[in-house]
């Protein structure tokens, strides 16, 4: 089975404190790095000062607890361990106290020390030697408070405690250096709005710097004479959590992620915020275990509808789109200077949500819904269903609603040009779209006005519309909107319009996806999901690939873990290969698509979204697919 390539298994890790005692420290850290070697981790990341303590105050000052805190280093570094991990100590270099972090893999040790203490304590971190010797290791140990580490297949940096989200930030500068990782050891105390102010900072950071934080913070054991230490540990990725612990767990906690560095690579390559950073970089040799494979679960969740926010956030999302949407359109016609809009409405959901976009805009302005012109036109597939909800919603907004059936049009058309009307084919089916985008396109001429597009994101990302037909109009409001967003989006919006609108809108939901060019003995005989796959798999490929560049291999290996128990291997594979030979051979579409303003973050438009040339070759990608069959 194939690996899920840039994945990175890590740790973070609040063991009980043993106040002062760094070989009772010890003992706790080695039983975590032992789980840690059984499940694969890569780095594991312990609290600031967590041999000792965070609370000594001036027991720091004393030889003993030094020596004692030197020697529990020590004993960690000679574990067999295959983990990397980071601890923190003090230590005394050159008559000054520094807090450190040391970085331990497989027998190499480096130190990175805390730049901007604020304590009186330790002295700043510039102020360390490039390196020391300790007299309980043999070799020299590197020392630096911005060094980059390099161990195996790792590059990541170290930002002692709340120095992370310092205006001058060493882990700024260690990003920049190539470090997609940092570990955050932290005794950071606790108040009333200090957690979510906590996961507000690691969520935003991890997004700015485009790396992972791999936070652990000093729990329960330390000292509670003036404040309470929380033990609080997050694994946070380009503002995403992977993984978080609730605080005082009185037994120490351990939370692990896969935290995607691939990713995190996507996302500097696609910004122009990253430049190169001459920073100093440790180079340690270390075996690592491959990354998790295929069929093995993956430790950091998967959305299985990634573009549909969460419930929690839901009316304030679905309130922006709909303002985003709106405030184009609105735009553009101020621009042109028209108040007439025509519309194709299908009682599909495409055109039920641009149509609903047009009323709310209309009503932003004070213009009468009466200039939106919705015109049904039935076709040879078209069910009663679809085209008595067409008139309904038309009608109950009160745009002006006219039906033009097709039908005649297209037989005279078919008679031009030589086609059997009995023959199926993909003329037989082009043809309606064609006629009903000269319909709309030359009634906007006559009244004065512009055509709606209705085409949503996921047909454009599988080109699954009709060049010069429903994939062309003036203006499309649905451009960045997928399939799988536009029901609940049509129920929010509907629901903010009236009970009867409401109503007609929970029926069209209900309704099979189709463009019912095919006609039969059901009412929607042509289903467009048993054509393509299922609009859930064909969305979540979407999002992964425009979000982390992924390839077709790794899109499969998620979607597996993803859609476990809800789809086969076999049903995903299908659908993936249908994905990846559409999107690659229908981009011509979308080089000629029209205007639209994104709202939800991912837009295939070629002049700010996704620029593909149209006669890029797939082999890459069609290769990756058969290395899965294999």
């Amino acid at each position: 089975m194939a690996h899920i390539s840039g994945m990175l298994r890590a740790a973070a890790v609040s063991p009980r404190v043993h106040l002062a005692n760094p070989a009772k420290n010890a003992q706790e850290i080695a039983q975590y790095l032992r789980a840690a070697d059984e499940m694969g981790i890569s780095l594991c990341v312990f609290p600031e000062l967590c041999l000792t303590g965070a609370t000594c105050g001036d027991l720091f000052y004393q030889e003993a607890l030094l020596e004692g805190a030197k020697e529990a280093l020590k004993t960690l570094c000679e574990l067999d361990a295959k983990t990397a991990f980071v601890v923190g100590l003090p230590l005394e270099m050159g008559g000054q106290l520094y807090n450190c972090a040391a970085v331990c893999a497989q027998g190499n040790l480096a130190l990175v020390t805390k730049a901007f203490p604020a304590d009186r304590w330790f002295a700043p971190g510039k102020n360390a030697p490039d390196w020391t010797y300790l007299d309980e290791i043999e070799t020299p140990v590197l020392c630096g408070d911005e060094a980059v580490i390099r161990a195996g297949g790792m590059t990541f940096g170290v930002c002692i405690g709340q120095e992370l989200s310092s205006p001058l930030s060493p882990a700024a500068r260690q990003c920049a250096a190539g470090a997609m990782l940092i570990a955050n050891p932290c005794a950071e105390t606790e108040s009333g709005l200090m957690a979510k102010a906590r996961r507000q900072r690691l969520s935003f950071l991890s997004d700015q710097l485009a790396c992972a934080i791999v936070h652990a913070g000093a729990g329960y054991g330390e000292s509670t004479t003036d404040a309470v230490y929380a033990g609080y540990t997050g694994i946070y990725e380009a503002g995403d959590c992977l993984a978080q612990r609730p605080c005082f767990e009185r037994e120490g906690t351990m939370i692990c992620a896969d935290t995607d560095c691939a990713r995190l690579g996507y996302k500097r390559r696609t910004t122009a915020l990253y430049a190169p950073c001459d920073q100093r970089t440790i180079v340690f040799e270390m075996a690592m275990d491959d990354a998790p494979k295929a069929d093995e679960a993956i430790l950091r969740p998967l959305d299985k509808a990634p573009f549909i926010p969460e419930k929690a956030e839901a009316d304030t999302r679905y309130a922006d789109i709909l303002a985003i949407q709106a405030q184009g359109l609105i735009r553009r016609m101020d621009h042109i200077g028209v108040r007439k809009l025509v519309i194709g409405v299908s009682g599909g959901l495409d055109s039920t949500l641009a149509l609903l976009v047009a009323a709310h805009a209309y009503d932003l302005m004070g213009w009468a819904r009466s200039d939106i012109i919705a015109i049904t036109m039935p076709g040879l597939g078209t069910s009663k269903r679809t085209h008595d909800n067409a008139e309904s919603l038309s009608d109950l907004l009160g745009c002006t609603a006219l039906e033009i059936p097709i039908g005649p049009a297209v037989a005279q058309h078919f008679a031009d040009i030589g086609q059997d009307p009995a023959v199926r084919d993909i003329c037989y089916e082009n043809s309606q779209a064609r006629e009903r985008t000269q319909i709309l396109m030359d009634y906007a001429n006559k009244v004065g006005g512009i055509v709606l597009g209705t085409g949503d994101l996921s047909e454009l990302a599988l080109g699954f519309c009709t060049y010069n037909g429903d994939q062309m109009s003036m203006y499309n409001v649905n451009g960045s909107i997928p399939k799988t967003l536009m029901r609940p989006l049509v129920r929010w919006v509907s629901a903010k319009l009236g009970d009867k609108v409401h109503d007609v809108v929970v029926d069209i939901v209900k309704t099979p996806v189709s463009p019912e060019l095919v006609p039969g003995e059901e009412e929607i005989s042509q289903k467009t999901e048993d054509i393509l796959g299922s609009y859930d798999l064909h969305d979540f490929f979407l999002w992964n690939m425009m979000d982390s560049g992924a390839g077709p291999k790794k899109l499969y290996a998620l979607a597996v873990q993803a859609f476990g128990g809800y789809f086969t291997a076999q049903t995903i594979y299908k659908a993936l290969d249908t994905f990846v030979r559409r999107f690659f051979s229908q981009q011509f579409k979308r080089s000629a698509m029209p205007d639209g303003a994104g709202a939800t973050g991912i837009s295939l438009s070629p002049r700010g979204g996704f620029a593909c040339p149209s006669d890029a070759q797939r082999a890459l990608w069609m290769s990756e697919l058969e290395g899965i069959k294999e």
